[in-house]
């Protein structure tokens, strides 16, 4: 009983490592992915967030996935959950965006 309660402790706690580190391609929960949902869907100008992970590069802290009208679009956001930049998501189809939201 004591080392299956050991073994869940360590399990867990490599469960919190990988949230407090925002490992790439990992999607993360609490209340700032949340926002960072909430933030992304507004920007998208509607939808449903299907994924959500930290980004550590340049000025973006995370990247939220948006399904809407049958696409889905990669919402870039900085770690105070302003809009970084929108890409569309290349199986998805459609037109990307640069950061200033201009169709390229």
């Amino acid at each position: 009983m004591i080392a299956g309660a050991a073994v869940l402790a360590i399990g867990a706690g490599g469960v919190g490592y990988a949230q407090a580190t925002g490992d790439d391609d990992e999607n993360v929960t609490g209340p700032d992915a949340d926002r960072a949902k909430q933030a992304a869907v507004a920007i998208a100008g509607g939808g449903r967030a299907v994924g959500v992970e930290r980004e550590g590069e340049g000025s973006e802290a995370w990247e939220v996935e948006v399904q809407r009208d049958g696409k889905t679009v990669e919402v870039k956001l900085t770690s105070d959950f302003k809009r970084a930049g929108v890409e569309t998501d290349d199986d998805s189809g459609g037109r990307e965006e640069n950061e200033s939201g201009d169709e390229d």
